[in-house]
């Protein structure tokens, strides 16, 4: 009876893990289109704001920004608070 019991179980297996499949679909140019205009223009105002400060790895900054806005923006952001926390002389 167990036998029978772990066979049902293994048939059903499959239909239960399908359920929890993600179905990927393709992604609408138009929401494409958006999601890189909103990281270029997140892009150029980082590589910007660094141009213009003086920071000698401006275009790294911006191109990171481009990349992965979520982790080098928040970095970018820290090292200038920092920059402008120290004392200069």
């Amino acid at each position: 009876m167990v036998a029978g019991a772990q066979e049902g179980a293994a048939r059903n297996r499959p239909a239960r893990e399908a359920q929890h499949v993600r179905h990927w679909r393709p992604v609408p140019f138009y929401e494409f289109l958006i999601a890189v205009t909103i990281a270029a223009g997140i892009s150029l105002a980082t590589f910007a704001h660094a141009d213009r400060n003086g920071n000698s790895h401006a275009t790294a900054w911006g191109v990171g920004a481009f990349l992965a806005a979520g982790v080098v923006v928040p970095i970018y952001i820290v090292q200038v608070w920092l920059r402008r926390r120290r004392p200069s002389g």
